[in-house]
């Protein structure tokens, strides 16, 4: 079973991840922000990840350590689970309403993110629309993969967010997924 458990402590946060790779989306994340929560059981959903996540705020600052430390913990339940031997790419383009939105992922070993999110308001639910972005460069780190995430279509921020997570999570899942052998002409990530 290709499964992980991450503990990550800051002065601001304690954040526990179980992912199990191979599962069937059943995800529980608690964040105590629910659109936050909302967007990575989407991730996780569409990864096909069975995970649950919980992040116990420490010192509260604002949702931009909530965030950034479950991106971080969550990748790194994810390469940890994952190795080497995956198909490494993965992509998805997922409309949701007027949304239209790519995304891609190769996992390589070079962690990088590109987001394109032209989001028109401040905050969605409670979650800074800025942190969207800033949890997929955090993922992008500490799961070491090449993260594109591009808006063909703009429209309401719910559903913009919503989008990517979609299309992220069913790239996830497809770069993921286990492989008899390393996909690289080097024979290795």
């Amino acid at each position: 079973m290709r499964s992980a458990e991450v503990v990550r402590e800051t002065l601001e946060t304690r954040v526990e991840v179980r992912v199990v790779l191979d599962g069937s989306g059943e995800a529980r994340v608690r964040t105590g922000i629910g659109f936050l929560d909302h967007l990575v059981e989407t991730l996780l959903y569409y990864a096909g990840v069975d995970a649950e996540a919980r992040v116990e705020v420490k010192r509260r600052v604002d949702d931009h350590h909530v965030a950034e430390d479950l991106a971080l913990a969550l990748g790194e339940a994810l390469r940890r689970a994952a190795g080497d031997r995956v198909a490494r790419y993965g992509y998805a383009v997922v409309p949701m309403d007027e949304c239209l939105v790519l995304a891609a992922v190769d996992y390589s070993g070079r962690p990088g993110a590109y987001v394109e999110l032209p989001f028109t308001r401040g905050e969605v639910g409670g979650l800074a629309t800025e942190n969207v972005e800033h949890f997929i460069a955090s993922l992008a780190s500490t799961l070491r993969a090449t993260i594109h995430v591009d808006t063909l279509r703009a429209g309401n921020n719910h559903h913009l967010a919503e989008a990517a997570f979609k299309a992220l999570g069913m790239a996830l899942g497809r770069s993921l997924r286990a492989s008899e052998r390393v996909v690289s002409t080097k024979g290795a990530l």
